[in-house]
C-alpha cells in the first residue's frame, strides 16, 4: 500500500487524466460506447424539475456538457416523499415511458439530486448538482465533476444504470493496465477502505474472505451490507480488517511514521445494477401501486443482498428520516424480491471518497484541505475578479466566478461564489457567501451564511436575502410554538431574536406543517426590490441579534425558506450569474490582448 504521500500522487495524476479527458468531450458530439447514453437527474418537485432543465439548457447551449446524449431530469411523483429509493423505482418507469423496450439496452448513470439541500442551503434554489466548484475553465459544477469522474465507465459496462448521489466525490487509482469493469449480473457496488468512524455514518460491506489485497483494485464477493453500523457492529459482523506492524495511514488525518497495527473498514458510494434486475425492480414497483413512504437506495436494496443477509434490517427504523406505516410491509418485500442477488464489490484500495453536503464540510473541502486541494487542483480563485495585491495574493479564502474589489477584505476560511463584492466589504472567517450583490460598506460577521434568491411574486421580481449561523440547523424543528424558544439562531435562541425584530410568536410566523416549526418555515427574511437591499437588511437582522439591540421587521414583507423555493426565480438567479461571468470573460480577454 502506498503511503499517504505517494496516494497524493496517484490521485492527482489519475483525477487530471480523467478531467482532460472528459474537457476533450465537452461541446462536442459524442460517439457510440464513448460516454453514457442517458443521464438521468432526479428533482424532488415540479419547481426544482424546471430549475435543474433550465441549468441543463444553459449548459448545452454554453457547451459545458458533452454533445448527442439524452439528458433528463425525472421528479418524484406528487404525495409524501419517497426517499432516492423510491425516485428510483419512479426513474425506471420514466424510462420504460419514455423508451419502451430500448432502455434495457442503455448503458445510464443516475444521480440522486431530489432534497432541499437544508444542511448546505446555498444549494437549496438551484441544485446540489450544480453546486460550483473552484476549478475548471467554465467553472465545474458538480455535474461536471461526476461525468469527468466516471469517464471510464461507460466504456466497460454492460448495458444497465449506474446510482450516485450529488454531494460527493470519489477519487481513484486504478495503475496503469486496471479497468474497472461493471459486467457482472445483480449488483456490483465500489468499495473504499475508510477508518471505522466513517463506516458509522456510511454503508459498509461484510467482504467474503476480510483482509488488505496490495492490489490497486480487487473484484470481491459481498457476505452481506451494513447500513450506517456502529463500531461494535462491525466488529461483531467480521467488516473490520486489520494491516498489522505498518505506517500509520489514518484514513481522516495527517499521515504518520508511527508503525503500528490499525483498523479499517470497507465502505460504499455509488452502485451500478444490470438490466436484469432493473426489470425486477420496475415491475416491484408496479405492482406496488402507490408508494407512501422513503425508501433508501443504499439501505433498503443493498442490505437485502448477499448470502449473509437477514430480514433483522426490515424492522429497523434507527437511520429512517421519517418512518411510514407502509415501510416495514415494503423492505419485506423488497427483501424477498433480492434476496439471493448477489452483491459484487470493488474494492479500491488507492481512493479517497469525499462529502461535501453540510455548510462545514463545503468550507473544510474548499478552503482548508490540502490533500482534495492537490489531487483535485482546486483553486483559491477560480474564474473571477480579484485583483492581486499582497494582502488577497495567498488567500486561504475560495473565490468561485465572482467580481470582487481590490479593497475588499476576506478573512480566511470563507467560501465566495456568484457575487459581486465592493471595496467597504468585510467578510470574517469560516463564511459562505452565495450569489449577493453587497456594494455599501458591510461587515459580514465570522461564521456566517448569506445567500440571496430572486423571486416572483405577482408578475414582478423580488429579492430575499438568507442570512444565518453556519453551524444553524434548518432541519431542526419543534411541534409546538411554545417549543421555539430552543431553535437557535447564529447561536441565540429564536425567540430572543424575534423580541428584537418586534415579531409576535403566533403561527402565522411560519409557513407549512403547523407542526413543523423550525427555521426553515420561520417568516423572518424580508423581501426587498434590489438584490443589494436585500443583503443590506438581512444584515442588520444579524447585527441585532448580535448587538442584542432593535431592529423591526414589524410590517415589512417576510418569507421562510420554504417559501423562498417555492417563489424563486431561476431565470433571474441565472441572469446575474451569466452577468458576472461575461464581465470577468470580458476582463480575461482584454488581460490577453494586453500582453
Amino acid at each position: 500500500m502506498p503511503s499517504e504521500e505517494e496516494l497524493d500522487v496517484l490521485l492527482q495524476e489519475a483525477t487530471r487524466r480523467r478531467l482532460a479527458k472528459f474537457d476533450e468531450l465537452r461541446g462536442k458530439a459524442t460517439q457510440t460506447g464513448e460516454f453514457w447514453d442517458v443521464v438521468v437527474i432526479t428533482a424532488a418537485d415540479k419547481k426544482q424539475e424546471l430549475a435543474y432543465q433550465q441549468q441543463l439548457s444553459e449548459k448545452l447551449k454554453r457547451k459545458e456538457l458533452p454533445l448527442g446524449v439524452n439528458y433528463h431530469v425525472f421528479v418524484d411523483p406528487p404525495g409524501p416523499k419517497i426517499g432516492n429509493g423510491g425516485s428510483t423505482l419512479h426513474v425506471l418507469q420514466c424510462l420504460e415511458e419514455m423508451y419502451g423496450d430500448k432502455w434495457t439496452c442503455f448503458t445510464i448513470i443516475l444521480i440522486h439530486s431530489g432534497g432541499y439541500s437544508q444542511r448546505l442551503p446555498n444549494a437549496s434554489a438551484l441544485g446540489k448538482i450544480f453546486t460550483a466548484l473552484p476549478v475548471g475553465d467554465p467553472i465545474y459544477q458538480m455535474l461536471e465533476l461526476k461525468l469527468a469522474m466516471y469517464i471510464d465507465f461507460p466504456s466497460h459496462m454492460n448495458p444497465g444504470i449506474l446510482i450516485t448521489c450529488a454531494d460527493d466525490i470519489e477519487l481513484y487509482s486504478t495503475g496503469t493496465t486496471e479497468v474497472i469493469k461493471f459486467d457482472k449480473s445483480g449488483f456490483t457496488a465500489l468499495a473504499h477502505p475508510s477508518d471505522l468512524t466513517l463506516g458509522t455514518t456510511h454503508g459498509v460491506f461484510v467482504l467474503d474472505s476480510p483482509g488488505l489485497s496490495e492490489k490497486e483494485l480487487e473484484y470481491r464477493s459481498c457476505h452481506h451490507f451494513l447500513h450506517k453500523p456502529n463500531i461494535e457492529k462491525m466488529h461483531q459482523s467480521g467488516a473490520v480488517c486489520i494491516r498489522r506492524n505498518c505506517s500509520q495511514r489514518n484514513f481522516s488525518d495527517e499521515y504518520s511514521d508511527t508503525k503500528t497495527d490499525y483498523e479499517y473498514v470497507y465502505t460504499d458510494s455509488l452502485f451500478y445494477i444490470d438490466h436484469n434486475i432493473a426489470k425486477q425492480l420496475l415491475t416491484f414497483y408496479k405492482e406496488l401501486g402507490t408508494l407512501c413512504c422513503e425508501i433508501d437506495a443504499y439501505g433498503d436494496f443493498l442490505q437485502a443482498l448477499g448470502p449473509g443477509a437477514t430480514q433483522d434490517y426490515t424492522k429497523n427504523t434507527d437511520n429512517v428520516t421519517k418512518e411510514g406505516s407502509q415501510l416495514a410491509e415494503i423492505r419485506q418485500k423488497l427483501f424477498s424480491l433480492l434476496k439471493g442477488t448477489s452483491l459484487n464489490v470493488i474494492v479500491l484500495n488507492n481512493s479517497r471518497f469525499y462529502h461535501i453536503g453540510t455548510t462545514q464540510e463545503y468550507l473544510f473541502h474548499f478552503t482548508s484541505d490540502r490533500k482534495l486541494k492537490l489531487e483535485l487542483g482546486l483553486l483559491s480563485k477560480a474564474f473571477c475578479i480579484f485583483p492581486d495585491k499582497a494582502e488577497n495574493s495567498e488567500i486561504s479564502a475560495c473565490i468561485i466566478q465572482s467580481i470582487v474589489d481590490s479593497r475588499c477584505v476576506i478573512a480566511p476560511a470563507s467560501v465566495i461564489e456568484y457575487s459581486r463584492l465592493g471595496p467597504e466589504v468585510l467578510v470574517g472567517a469560516n463564511s459562505i457567501i452565495s450569489g449577493c450583490c453587497i456594494s455599501a460598506k458591510a461587515d459580514v460577521p465570522p461564521n456566517s451564511f448569506v445567500s440571496s434568491l430572486s423571486i416572483r411574486i405577482n408578475g414582478k421580481v423580488m429579492y430575499v436575502s438568507v442570512v444565518l449561523g453556519v453551524e444553524d440547523n434548518l432541519k431542526k424543528n419543534v411541534k409546538l410554538l411554545s417549543d421555539i424558544h430552543s431553535l437557535q439562531f447564529f447561536g441565540v435562541s429564536l425567540l430572543q431574536c424575534l423580541y428584537l425584530w418586534d415579531l409576535r410568536v403566533s403561527d402565522q410566523l411560519f409557513s407549512g406543517d403547523k407542526t413543523s416549526l423550525g427555521l426553515w418555515t420561520a417568516r423572518i427574511f424580508p423581501v426587498c426590490s434590489t438584490l443589494s437591499d436585500s443583503v443590506r437588511v438581512s444584515l442588520k437582522m444579524l447585527t441585532a441579534v448580535q448587538s442584542k439591540s432593535a431592529f423591526n421587521l414589524n410590517g415589512l414583507k417576510l418569507l421562510s425558506i420554504e417559501e423562498m423555493l417555492f417563489y424563486k426565480d431561476v431565470e433571474d438567479m441565472l441572469k446575474f450569474r451569466q452577468q458576472i461571468y461575461e464581465e470577468i470573460s470580458l476582463q480575461k480577454q482584454k488581460e490577453k490582448s494586453d500582453l
